[in-house]
């Protein structure tokens, strides 16, 4: 699939931010909007990912979260309290993810899309539900993939990756990669072979392009201050596709469940197997429900 075009890096400014984003296929093809998790950057949607969508008659746009990669810091807002915010205090946020979803409704706006098959995994479908419920004209599908509605009486992360997520920063690129590998076999789940020559080289290519553990600890702030969207989620009228591992770690797959109950007659697709992550194994059936779900 080398001769998908493919953009290279661009950036997009609106407002005071600037989001950085790379396109793969043919512009005047139906355009899907890629929205990745907490603290990923978007070359965390794998480039053969894309071309194999893109391969299919799709023109994909992914790009990187405000804080995260090379858009826009918001390191002079601080860093919000996230353990008051675990334990369900009121606590200032730089942003929610109310702010995050108009990045990326800012973003279509600067390609001139009017409307756009948005997928989001992790913190990329909590953002993409939020486009649904405050943009729905700008939504043709939603996909939304091992995400959560934000309920509070949904069942935890597992210990082992709730210490994930709340792992302190490293203090250089060795570091980093080694701990990207720790964290990727908690995530990854017992059931498939992990890649781990894949996620070293990943994970120093992700260092070397931006490391910023701050924003990482600012998006967390914005997932936990925005509460729960299961009414809201209760009036959009946009086909969905929720998609869920069955041993998810970090993300029960009874959030999954609750996606798909939330939102009228979405279908639900639960995968075993399949952790906080994408396994080789699985990614031919995540393709073909979402090509499928996303047909012109």
């Amino acid at each position: 699939m080398t001769d998908i075009p493919h953009s290279g890096e661009k950036t997009a400014k609106f407002g005071d931010v600037e989001i950085v984003y790379d396109t793969f296929g043919d512009p005047s093809a139906p355009p899907m909007l890629l929205i990745m998790g907490l603290g990923a950057q978007m070359i965390r949607w794998d480039e053969a990912f894309c071309q194999a969508i893109a391969a299919q008659g799709r023109w994909v746009i992914r790009f990187d979260n405000r804080d995260v990669g090379l858009s826009t810091k918001f390191d002079e807002a601080g860093i919000p309290d996230v353990m008051s915010l675990i334990q369900g205090k009121p606590t200032d946020t730089p942003y929610k993810l109310k702010d995050m979803a108009d990045d990326a409704v800012g973003l279509l706006d600067e390609l001139g899309i009017k409307e756009a098959d948005i997928v989001g995994v992790s913190m990329g479908g909590m953002i993409a539900q939020t486009i649904a419920i405050h943009y729905p004209d700008r939504v043709r599908t939603l996909t939304s993939i091992m995400s959560s509605t934000g309920n509070p009486s949904l069942p935890r992360p597992k210990p082992e990756a709730m210490a994930v997520l709340l792992s302190p920063p490293v203090s250089n690129r060795d570091e980093y990669i080694s701990n990207s590998v720790e964290s990727s076999r908690v995530l990854h789940g017992p059931t498939y072979p992990l890649d781990e020559d894949y996620v070293r080289k990943l994970a120093g290519h992700q260092y070397d392009r931006c490391y910023n553990p701050q924003g990482f600890t600012r998006q967390l702030g914005a997932v936990l201050a925005s509460g729960s969207r299961n009414e809201e989620l209760g009036k959009v009228k946009i086909p969905t596709l929720v998609i869920h591992g069955d041993v998810d770690p970090l993300v029960p797959v009874e959030a999954g469940k609750d996606t798909a109950k939330s939102i009228p007659d979405s279908k639900l697709v639960i995968i075993e197997g399949m952790g906080h992550s994408f396994p080789t194994e699985a990614v031919p059936k995540i393709l073909q429900e979402l090509l499928h779900h996303t047909a012109p």
